[in-house]
């Protein structure tokens, strides 16, 4: 329910009346969970059949020979319901076989594997594809991956990754699309419907948004590790992405591995089956990570695999991955009345339910053709276009980018000719020779007379010192283009960076090319960003290109040869200092709000004048309190000018519908594709809000001189927060908005809810 509040606005009676709805409303929670439907199915099913539902094993037999007879046994007694990492169509049609013809209840098994950007055919990884902040790209994407994994027999992927991170030292940051709610839940519309498709496509594969909730917090960064998370942010910020996915029809939705404020998620019944169930309103497939629900013993909150089993099954799971807990335990914990049988139909009808939605009790085998599906021209061609837009340019003094023609171009970097690395983390089923590299694109666009070419450093982490031949090479070329960043293997799960510097002596290098007095364009290949303070004064031109995948090679040379334009935005805050993390664009002001100054020579300064000159502001006084670049920042190789903000309405109601648009006007003498942004933000509220929240982007493309008149709306919903006692309130008071490149500038309007 939304409520219009906030009594300190109020007077009187208006005051007294406000406090007493207040008072009587529940909180958000407090909603009847969804009834559950227990499948026709479920009532000739034994017990031992129904656990097994509940079951998915991790097998991997390569052949059919290699698969044994306990795994043949287990699937005729129906101990399984589901496998992880079948690799091959023949055996998962074989594995099929034997459930749908030798075991008694006849159910399908369901085939799941981690195709997180790309199954052969390789994507730029989540945070790549949130910076083309291009949704239908994104669902474009995930519609290849379930097409290539389809044909492969896998029918159920651990997809999209949509936790909230703002800390890039958390390796799996390069998993999601970023650290705002909004750009997030529109990309996890747009990858859920990529992936799912129409009910009963053979082509359609079950969706899973993970993990449920708050893993991206991770407290330093570091993977695994415990989250405090207050629950007004928790609703506001780390659960708006879930309720988006549960609203497009996700299939699945996965628990994560760590503890809430010191629940761990896959025992945590108030996330499970308060707001999950009840709130949301969700009734599909919960799954547990890997292992998680046996990891309740080592976090010290079951003492053995029995009460483990209870707590996550009484919690709301309904599939336990890999570990056997519930196989092991359930029988005993339903004859002593510790968990239900009801509870325990219900788990089976979800899970029945999804896989009649994957058409599976019609058509339970593999039916695709690996060699119609995979790596097409199609596919191939649509992963360099997610490349090209992914990439953001960060910085083009003097315009040295686009690449003038007819130049020598020295390439130089251990990612330039990186054929697995610039694929990155969770590329299972890829195969390095689908890569076409940043020098194998060069090569077909340069002549062999105008490239030189060094790798200069055996791997990104290389800590080399003697570049005295790489610049000898350097010397001879017009420009320097250096590929460098982080290997695919530095970022990715249980890979957390404590330092996000450039690895190695790649520093060092970058120096030193700069020192040759040729122009030196960066193109940084990672899985996050990398702080860049010490030495991006040496670079004239910077590109950021994640890991763009498969085809990533084409798509870094045309943008830099100008055979394309610049269009990708930053999704993240990109810190100038490992120190400054975690770093997030919309944090609140505090009550000493920074103000940028020059702290960064704090050695010079007299000890008196020092400690006169840092004033007493939220700030570091060795780095200020700015980004290196902030959220949703991006260049073009034209000028997007932006002028003329109109709000349809000084004062609204909060029912009423508030026009602002703005005139964006291209002064430049190329195309640009420009993402505008909407900001707002709540000046007072009894809740301290964000400096500013984006609610709302278009991308518009204008040819040289063009220009066209954006316009966005904002309702209630745009302008509502859940408040301390956790009601979705609607505030009285100013407001200011901006229609934005970025989240730093833009033009700014302000008006009035009553």
């Amino acid at each position: 329910m939304l409520r219009f509040s906030h009594p300190l606005r109020r007077d009187g009676l208006r005051g007294l009346i406000f406090l007493a709805i207040t008072a009587a409303s529940s909180t958000v929670w407090a909603q009847t969970s969804p009834a559950a439907k227990v499948d026709p199915l479920v009532d000739s099913l034994t017990l031992r059949q129904k656990i097994g539902q509940l079951q998915q094993s991790n097998a991997e037999p390569k052949t059919i020979a290699d698969i044994s007879d306990e795994l043949r046994a287990a699937i005729r007694e129906g101990r399984v319901g589901s496998f992880l990492n079948v690799p091959n169509p023949e055996v998962a049609n074989e594995l099929q076989r034997i459930a749908m013809t030798e075991s008694e209840a006849k159910i399908p098994l369901v085939f799941a594997r981690d195709v997180i950007h790309g199954y052969r055919t390789i994507f730029p990884t989540p945070l790549g594809q949130a910076a083309t902040w291009n949704p239908e790209l994104v669902e474009k994407g995930a519609r290849v991956a379930a097409v290539e994994a389809s044909s492969m027999g896998i029918r159920w992927t651990f997809a999209p990754m949509i936790d909230i991170s703002r800390d890039s030292r958390w390796g799996r940051i390069t998993e999601s699309f970023g650290e705002d709610p909004y750009l997030t839940s529109v990309l996890a519309v747009a990858s859920v419907r990529g992936y799912q498709g129409k009910e009963g496509d053979p082509t359609s594969i079950a969706a899973t948004a993970k993990h449920f909730v708050g893993y991206g917090a991770a407290e330093g960064g570091r993977d695994y590790n415990v989250t405090y998370i207050p629950e007004p942010l928790l609703h506001n910020v780390y659960l708006p992405p879930f309720k988006a996915a549960v609203d497009a029809g996700v299939m699945s939705i996965m628990t994560a591995f760590n503890d809430l404020n010191g629940v761990p998620a896959s025992g945590n019944d108030y996330i499970i089956d308060r707001v999950l169930r009840r709130e949301f309103g969700y009734n599909g497939v919960i799954v547990s990570d890997w292992d998680s629900v046996l990891e309740l013993i080592p976090h010290g909150f079951a003492e053995d695999k029995k009460q483990a089993a209870r707590i996550a099954f009484n919690a709301g799971m309904d599939v336990e991955m890999v570990s056997t807990t519930f196989q092991e335990n359930l029988f005993s914990l339903l004859d002593g009345g510790k968990v239900s049988e009801s509870e325990l139909n219900a788990k089976v009808s979800r899970i029945i339910d999804m896989k009649r939605k994957l058409g599976l009790f019609e058509q339970p085998y593999v039916s695709g053709d690996p060699e119609k599906a995979i790596l097409t021209d199609e596919h191939k061609a649509l992963a360099e276009q997610a490349a090209l837009e992914s990439l953001v340019l960060l910085k083009n003094d003097k315009q040295v980018l686009p690449l003038a023609r007819g130049k020598t171009v020295a390439l130089i970097g251990p990612l330039a000719h990186a054929a697995h690395d610039q694929l990155g983390s969770w590329v299972l089923d890829a195969k390095k020779q689908d890569s076409v590299t940043v020098l194998d694109a060069f090569r077909k666009i340069l002549p062999e007379s105008k490239l030189l070419y060094s790798q200069a450093m055996y791997s990104s982490r290389s800590r080399e010192t003697d570049f005295s031949q790489v610049l000898e090479l350097a010397r001879k070329a017009d420009v320097i283009v250096f590929v460098g960043g982080e290997e695919a293997v530095l970022s990715g799960e249980a890979h957390s960076r404590a330092d996000t510097r450039l690895p190695g002596t790649q520093e060092l290098l970058v120096r030193e090319l700069k020192k040759t007095g040729k122009p030196l364009v960066a193109v940084l290949m990672a899985g996050r960003p990398l702080a860049l303070n010490d030495v991006i004064s040496e670079m004239d031109a910077l590109v950021m290109a994640w890991h763009p995948g498969s085809m990533g090679g084409p798509a870094i040379a045309r943008l830099l040869m100008g055979d394309a334009e610049p269009v990708g935005r930053l999704p993240v805050t990109w810190p100038k200092v490992t120190g400054q993390l975690p770093l997030y664009y919309n944090r609140p002001s505090s009550g000493r709000p920074a103000e940028e100054g020059n702290f960064t020579q704090m050695d010079d300064f007299p000890l008196e004048a020092f400690q006169h000159s840092t004033g007493h502001k939220n700030h570091y006084i060795d780095i200020g309190f700015k980004p290196q670049f902030p959220f949703g920042f991006g260049l073009s190789y034209s000028n997007a000018v932006y002028s003329d903000l109109k709000l349809s309405k000084k004062t609204i109601g909060v029912n009423d519908t508030l026009e602002v648009s703005a005139k964006i006007r291209n002064s430049g003498k190329r195309p640009v594709t420009e993402t505008v942004q909407l900001y707002i933000r709540d000046l007072v509220a009894s809740s301290v809000r964000p400096v500013r929240e984006l609610k709302n982007f278009q991308r518009v493309t204008l040819k040289p001189g063009e220009a066209k008149v954006v316009k966005f709306k904002l309702t209630k919903d745009d302008l509502a927060f859940y408040n301390q006692q956790l009601n979705w309130v609607v505030e009285p008071g100013e407001f200011h908005v901006w229609i934005a490149p970025n989240a730093e500038e833009g033009l700014q309007g302000q008006f009035t809810v009553r």
